[in-house]
């Protein structure tokens, strides 16, 4: 049976993989700034658009959020960077063109980041040091970090490929990468997604937007069937007994999204295991109390989304267990980038989808850490 499976992960990978990159130009990925026709959010950055002596530093500013970078050596004669970055709503694709780096993930406990990036190198190499060791990669080979977690890494100037995932995007994703995390997926079924993340690249410019629920699945698709644990993080990965129990855990919290008494205690007397099994079935998603209040804000924007719901806010707030109107408010914001008066006045559907405008308003250096912020499953 598990050879079966086994089988059809690979042939859907190999399927979806093919039917993106299918009809490609066979020119090679390097223009920057391609006419997008998709209406899908695209954002752009490039550091040539400043003055000289700026541009290192707006630059270092765009990845605040997730790193430090180190100052260059010689800052005379400026800084070269590009950005391309898509809103997938659920994701974040991002294309970057580089001066050499050195990077340090960032320390930032007011707004901790903790998504995964994986990052295909196009050419020259990057190479990682984190508390399990040391690796690297170089082109054609996609990287997995976890950005919560302390590491350095030394990026040669080149250009890359990023996907940025959320911890709760989905269940059997969050299990394949935190077997995976930093490690580099150099593997017949790595170098397919290798193929997949260039394809994305160049298709992204022309998807029409109605189609991005199918892109994001076959992009789920091609992760599920494609990362394997790594060798240091084989015996930690998480298994299908461990993929039920968290199926049962999610139909048990929505179950009591509106119970005040529900805590992480109720919850492992429900599904009758240890603290730490819970523990750490629920890590990748920030610990069982944040994903019980991201489910409610979820739901909480449902209802404010909704034309036939006429309560107050602080109605809908409090039958979701939020006993103070202004901390509502506050979690709302952190959760979706706007507060819960925009969501009703604007009559957001989907809330996976962000609005574009308030990025567009702001500095094109600081648009990729917004949307890393506001960035769920």
């Amino acid at each position: 049976m598990g050879y079966e499976n086994a089988l059809n992960s690979h042939t859907l990978a190999e399927t979806i993989s093919a039917n993106v990159i299918a009809g490609l130009s066979q020119s090679p990925l390097t223009d920057f700034g391609l006419p997008d026709r998709s209406g899908i959010p695209t954002f752009e950055f490039d550091t040539r658009d400043l003055p000289v002596e700026l541009r290192f530093e707006a630059w270092r500013r765009s990845f605040s959020s997730i790193f430090a970078i180190e100052e260059p050596d010689d800052r005379a004669s400026g800084f070269n960077g590009r950005q391309l970055i898509w809103d997938l709503g659920s994701l974040v694709f991002a294309r970057i063109n580089t001066d050499p780096l050195r990077l340090v993930s960032a320390d930032t406990p007011k707004t901790p980041i903790d998504h995964w990036a994986m990052t295909l190198p196009l050419d020259g190499r990057i190479n990682t040091a984190c508390t399990s060791g040391v690796f690297g990669g170089g082109a054609g080979v996609i990287q997995v970090h976890a950005l919560g977690d302390p590491f350095e890494c030394h990026m040669a100037a080149g250009e890359i490929l990023t996907l940025f995932i959320p911890r709760d995007f989905c269940s059997e994703v969050a299990h394949a990468l935190r077997g995976a995390e930093f490690s580099a997926m150099d593997t017949a079924m790595g170098r397919l997604l290798s193929d997949y993340f260039v394809g994305l690249a160049k298709r992204l410019p022309i998807i029409d937007a109605a189609n991005l629920p199918e892109l994001v699945a076959a992009t789920r698709a091609m992760i599920c069937a494609c990362v394997l644990p790594s060798s240091d993080n084989a015996q930690e990965a998480q298994g299908p007994v461990v993929r039920v129990l968290l199926e049962r855990a999610r139909g048990v919290i929505q179950s009591r999204l509106f119970d005040p008494t529900f805590n992480a205690e109720a919850l492992r007397r429900e599904l009758a295991i240890s603290r730490t099994g819970l523990y750490r079935m629920f890590e990748p998603f920030g610990g069982v109390m944040h994903y019980v209040q991201h489910r409610r804000l979820l739901d909480a924007h449902a209802a404010l989304a909704d034309p036939n719901d006429g309560r107050r806010i602080i109605e809908i707030a409090e039958q979701r267990c939020f006993s103070d109107g202004a901390e509502f408010s506050r979690a709302f914001k952190r959760e979706f980038g706007y507060t819960p008066s925009e969501a009703r006045l604007s009559g957001k559907e989907r809330p996976s989808i962000h609005p574009a405008a308030d990025l567009m308003a702001s500095a094109p250096e600081d648009r990729l850490g917004l949307l890393l912020r506001r960035l769920h499953g």
